[in-house]
């Protein structure tokens, strides 16, 4: 379930809820004077993990040709156990 932020719109108040995503429209009354929370947006992190993102493209010294991302898997799969 994503967190979300909410301000308060009487007191300002900034809270955040794990809510599902159905949820995050009513996320209920403020915690510090029960007014009405309304969404903002804040910053999220997203991390590609997997071959064929340009963080593993180039573990693979000979960079193999466009679309052959299986000697890139192979290498980041052994990367990831502790191999070299």
């Amino acid at each position: 379930m994503p967190i979300y932020e909410y301000a308060c719109a009487s007191c300002d108040e900034r809270t955040e809820r794990l809510l599902p995503h159905d949820r995050a429209g009513d996320p209920g009354p403020c915690p510090a004077c029960d007014g009405r929370l309304e969404r903002r947006f804040s910053r999220i992190a997203v991390k590609l993990e997997g071959w064929g993102f340009s963080a593993t493209d180039g573990l693979v010294p000979d960079r193999p040709g466009r679309g052959d991302f299986k000697q890139v898997r192979e290498r980041a799969e052994r990367l990831s156990s502790g191999e070299s």
